[in-house]
């Protein structure tokens, strides 16, 4: 038998984040450098742990009629099927199509946090979506219907007291349509989640970052696998 537990290492993985957000909140100055160094340990988290069906990176998102989101934090995003629209120096821009989930990160979670975020998923959620049909030993299924493109939040803390509780809650029911947020953490005191009723699902402590990162590759098997990309309606703008 080994030296160790599920628990423990489902404890460390949660410790780790954790601190390393803590880390880099004490260790840089600048707000924009803090804000970079938060989002490269989220974009660590999940690049290790999702399956390698996922890509994980900081991303600008376009759709076929040349329409553009703003920039998101943290992307995850099909790689096997769809390829992305321009890569260089760390720019990334990627197809709707290919878009499972959205986040913005942040050093700790306000109400004026939370409705940036909202906007900035919005920003994605409104992009045209193509879709062909899938290629079988039978012939050919229907094309598939793009499906719901999760969105977040992610922090290392709160300004609440308590730090998850009805002020996160009212933030929350304040997004509407395309500007809602499905699921989040903060890392130092607890997750969060919404469903059809709202986002009043709260979990205190309990391992955040590793209980956030099962509920969000819980959600990601729902999804099973996105559209298939029409690559020649993003080819129709060579000729323009």
């Amino acid at each position: 038998m080994p030296g160790f537990t599920l628990e423990t290492l489902l404890e460390e993985l949660h410790k780790s984040v954790s601190e390393q957000l803590a880390r880099a909140r004490r260790s840089w100055g600048h707000s924009v450098a803090k804000g970079d160094a938060a989002e490269n340990v989220w974009v660590e988290l999940l690049s290790h742990y999702l399956p390698q069906r996922y890509k994980v990176s900081r991303a600008f998102v376009c759709d076929s009629k040349g329409e553009f989101s703003e920039q998101l934090d943290v992307v995850v995003y099909d790689r096997q099927y769809t390829p992305p629209i321009f890569h260089h120096q760390g720019q990334i821009v990627l197809p709707a199509e290919s878009i499972y989930a959205v986040f913005e990160a942040k050093q700790a979670v306000t109400a004026k946090e939370i409705q940036y975020a909202g906007k900035k998923i919005a920003s994605v959620r409104k992009l045209h979506r193509t879709s062909l049909p899938i290629p079988d030993s039978r012939g050919s299924a229907p094309p598939k219907l793009a499906g719901p493109i999760l969105g977040g939040f992610l922090s290392f803390e709160s300004t609440w007291s308590p730090p998850l509780g009805k002020s996160l809650t009212s933030a929350l029911g304040r997004l509407e349509g395309d500007q809602r947020i499905d699921l989040g953490c903060v890392a130092a005191h607890g997750w969060f989640k919404c469903d059809e009723e709202g986002c009043n699902i709260l979990v205190p402590g309990n391992k955040p970052a590793t209980a956030f990162l099962l509920e969000l590759i819980a959600r990601l098997q729902r999804m099973a696998t996105v559209p298939m990309i029409d690559v020649a309606a993003y080819a129709s703008w060579l000729v323009r």
